[in-house]
């Protein structure tokens, strides 16, 4: 995969005036059009540039498709899968098969499978139970097989097979006996290096020779450039490896070293921004571009090799683009165009022609949709701090477009997830949803975030619920000033550490929110570490260094005081939780603590848990039930647009295991 990513989810009274607007609201957006399946998504090209292949729902359910390159008449479907929807698909080097991963119910134990594109016959490689695989190393020269990580023999560790495409055999080529995180390969598919997590939350990097782990490291690193450090791949002629390193700089760098004199040189760095993906020739395995994400996506190209074509992309004029798919001669690429307010397209890009030619647009049903525009925001935290954040308005609070409001609205501040993880600039169903209904729509960087280099992050160790939590006050606090909302109209909202931000929201500090909805949020986050998944062992000294360490009196109880479950009698506003049952990172114990803590306050909750989810809701129907609660939910707390709950719960797996009597309609919907 030529394309590669550095690291680097008591009640107030409601509302009963209804938003008051200068202009006439645009219609409401469909449920469904937003969070339904898309029509295509995901498009792969082949490496030899004969087969296109995309996900596309198949009897409801996402599926992978093929078609010969520039004749999609000729498309059909390739897997059948009827319950999960498979979300990540990607061509064997010799454009034989298209492998894909897929999970049962949301367990994240993630198998790898293979289905032949001209015959459709269908392969499963890691059919072991409680298995999660890795991709490990795809060579762009070695056709007939990959590298998988697979940890069945020992739940917290991976070993290394070869993984033979045709037949399917596997053949053991590093056995983890030493506790290593990860591995790097070679062109050749000989791993080259290993890494092992500090006690101190870094890494070391070992030399492999021979299939050796070399006892001395030669790359080490603390807690700080842990996020913001790894080798991304070698040249295909193994003479130079590609970092991404913050190591004595603040912002990640783009270096190359010399494999054999070690001398390393920058090719890229911003000021403001780590370095975020890099455009890699898959002829040479050397860099020909890398972008920055401040505000924006920016690419840059490095030399002359694809400054052209860079150059042709960006004055097509159709938003931000991305390039997701190459084929083995770099003669051919797929590019998406975003325009934010209208949905994303695919296009297939000839090099030498300089002809882009469209394929599809991933929901052609939003095309001329009432969508939105978003606004880049320079946020100043309490301290200082540059919090980069993302407005979408209202059209009818907004007139002339310009990213100022015309007069306050209710606002939902939605979170992100991770915590170490970013907001970025682009289309985002969440943003045009809620800005649809008669919402702005404020999402916040907080300290932690990833992108904006390693003081940033470090800056929210051991600062969940405080100034993690200012941040998003603070910016709360300039959308009041700003006159985009009043200080009584103000919801939040998210996933993940996005919901553990709603619930502290709520505890911390009761009196700032008018409701809030949590999705997949840690209440307790004491034994959100003791049930964190076996696999992410190599990561727990640095959930240990970031949050609070539980193995510590003194981090015991700092993860207690930074638990919302440990002040949930403070709810005093509507709270809306959902929760996937097979969640392995926040378990569903997270959401049935706290609603059980409430209900012994006799404090009113709503609760939706979905029995075949996991961390978040990937079938349609499920997302789509638990937002037609949602939307009716902020209906009565803030006062905007609702689609009715309708059909949409009977539609799901939806368990409505309380119900407060707050949303308009779900009781209703839940006795059918």
């Amino acid at each position: 995969m030529p394309l590669r990513r550095v690291l680097l989810a008591t009640a107030a009274l409601a509302l009963t005036t209804p938003i008051l607007a200068a202009d006439a609201p645009p219609p409401l957006i469909e449920r469904a059009k937003l969070f339904g399946n898309p029509d295509k998504a995901g498009a792969q090209i082949s490496p030899d540039g004969k087969w296109l292949s995309w996900l596309a729902p198949r009897d409801g359910v996402m599926n992978v498709w093929v078609a010969p390159i520039g004749d999609m008449a000729k498309a059909r479907p390739l897997t059948g899968e009827t319950v999960r929807p498979i979300r990540q698909s990607f061509w064997s080097p010799d454009s034989k098969m298209v492998l894909f991963i897929n999970d049962k119910g949301g367990d994240e134990n993630f198998q790898l499978y293979g289905v032949d594109a001209a015959s459709g016959a269908q392969k499963s490689f890691t059919d072991f139970p409680k298995t999660r695989v890795q991709i490990v190393g795809i060579s762009n020269t070695i056709k007939d097989r990959i590298l998988i990580g697979i940890n069945n023999r020992d739940a917290k560790w991976h070993d290394i097979y070869s993984l033979d495409l045709a037949s399917g055999k596997l053949t053991e080529v590093m056995r983890n006996d030493g506790g290593y995180a990860g591995y790097v390969a070679d062109d050749g598919l000989v791993i080259r290096l290993a890494t092992k997590s500090r006690d101190d939350g870094g890494s070391d990097y070992y030399k492999v020779d021979g299939g050796k782990v070399g006892a001395t490291p030669i790359a080490s690193w603390g807690l700080d450039d842990s996020l913001t450090t790894q080798p991304l791949g070698f040249t295909n002629d193994g003479k130079t490896l590609y970092w991404v390193d913050s190591r004595g700089r603040d912002t990640a760098a783009l270096t190359a070293q010399d494999v054999a004199t070690g001398k390393t040189r920058i090719v890229a760095e911003s000021a403001k921004a780590d370095i975020g993906n890099i455009l890699v020739d898959p002829r040479t395995g050397m860099v020909d571009a890398y972008t920055i994400e401040y505000l924006k996506n920016d690419y840059v190209p490095v030399g002359a090799a694809v400054k052209g074509d860079l150059a042709f992309l960006a004055a097509q004029n159709q938003g931000e683009f991305a390039i997701t798919s190459q084929t083995a001669d770099n003669s051919k690429w797929l590019v998406s165009f975003d325009p934010v307010d209208q949905p994303v397209s695919t296009w297939l890009y000839d090099r030498t022609a300089k002809k882009l030619t469209k394929l599809y647009t991933n929901r052609p049903a939003l095309e001329g949709a009432p969508m939105v525009k978003m606004w880049p925001e320079e946020i100043k935290s309490r301290d200082g701090l540059t919090l980069v954040s993302y407005l979408s308005l209202p059209k009818d609070a907004d007139a002339n477009g310009d990213g100022k409001p015309d007069r306050p609205v209710p606002m939902v501040l939605f979170v992100h997830g991770g915590p170490w993880s970013r907001d970025g600039y682009g289309y985002f169903s969440y943003h045009q949803w809620l800005a649809n209904r008669g919402y702005a729509v404020l999402s916040v960087n907080y300290r932690g975030s990833t992108g904006f280099g390693k003081k940033f992050i470090s800056a929210g160790d051991l600062q969940w619920g405080r100034k993690m939590h200012d941040d998003l006050l603070d910016a709360v606090d300039w959308a009041i000033k700003a006159g985009v909302t009043t200080k009584d109209k103000v919801a939040i909202m998210g996933g993940s550490y996005g919901g553990y931000a709603t619930l502290a929201g709520l505890t911390f500090t009761p009196d700032t929110f008018r409701c809030g909805v949590d999705i997949v949020g840690p209440s307790n986050l004491f034994t959100l570490l003791q049930t964190i998944p076996p696999y992410w062992e190599a990561g727990k000294q640095q959930f240990y260094k970031r949050m609070g360490d539980p193995t510590t009196e003194a981090g015991r109880a700092l993860l207690k005081e930074r638990s919302p479950l440990t002040f949930a009698d403070r709810i005093k506003v509507p709270l809306l939780i959902g929760q996937g049952a097979n969640d392995p990172r926040v378990n569903v114990r997270e959401s049935d603590q706290i609603v059980a803590a409430m209900k012994a306050k006799n404090i009113p909750v709503t609760y939706i848990v979905f029995p075949d989810e996991g961390h978040g809701f990937a079938r349609p129907q499920n997302n789509i039930a638990f937002n037609a609660v949602a939307e009716n939910f902020l209906s009565s707390c803030l006062g905007g647009r609702a689609e009715p709950i309708g059909g949409a719960i009977k539609a799901s797996t939806a368990m409505v295991k309380a119900d407060d009597g707050y949303v308009k309609g779900l009781g209703a919907a839940a006795a059918k």
